[in-house]
């Protein structure tokens, strides 16, 4: 799930480079925390959340095919 992740975010950002992804396993649930750069975080996000809750849908679907969980979280610091 992190490839799919990693694949999706790389092209919809504008500094590569800064997009950092860590995976923690939670029991039978997988998170992904995704860390960019500042000015990308808007674009990650999109206009109210669909960005970001269509990548979440994207990476469900994948995760529900290999029977497994998969939450993905976007970390602003």
């Amino acid at each position: 799930m992190q490839a799919v992740a990693e694949t999706i975010l790389k092209a919809l950002v504008s500094n590569p480079e800064a997009l950092v992804i860590t995976r923690s396993d939670e029991g039978d649930r997988t998170r992904i925390l995704v860390q960019v750069d500042p000015s990308d975080v808007g674009k990650v996000i999109g206009k109210q959340g669909r960005t970001i809750q269509a990548i979440r849908t994207v990476l469900k679907a994948a995760a529900a095919k290999r029977q497994e969980q998969v939450t993905l979280d976007l970390v602003t610091d």
